[in-house]
């Protein structure tokens, strides 16, 4: 059973940084894709970026691009969104979603993602 934990999330002005953690239990972490979405009230939810099995590839939606990084420590069996130049278009619930069997092409999407984590409030307002 994979459990998924984030933390980090919290109250920023625009052009502040966060760091989101997101905290993988189970057996054989570096064998799950991890991704991160978001969801605003009234809005879908919406791929942030991702981060492939056994490798250091990543995803980003053009929205975050060139602002959040994100990055896996498989010694530590976590995920990590760093977060930079914050607006308040950013602001919303980040969840964290692992899979160890989604496709390329189902990087982005909600469905290719079988365990979800509880998810973590990000506000960016002056």
């Amino acid at each position: 059973q994979v459990q998924l934990v984030e933390s980090g999330g919290g109250s920023v002005q625009p052009g502040g940084s966060l760091t989101l953690s997101c905290a993988v239990s189970g057996p054989s972490f570096r064998n799950y894709a991890v991704a991160w979405f978001r969801q605003a009230p009234g809005k879908e939810r919406e791929f942030v970026a991702a981060i492939k099995k056994w490798t250091t590839t990543t995803y980003y939606s053009d929205s975050v691009k060139g602002r959040f990084t994100v990055y896996r420590d498989n010694a530590k069996n976590a995920v990590f969104l760093q977060m930079s130049s914050l607006k308040p278009e950013d602001t919303a619930i980040y969840y964290c979603a692992a899979s160890a069997s989604v496709i390329q092409s189902q990087m982005g999407t909600p469905s290719g993602y079988a365990y979800w984590g509880q998810g973590t409030q990000v506000t960016v307002s002056s």
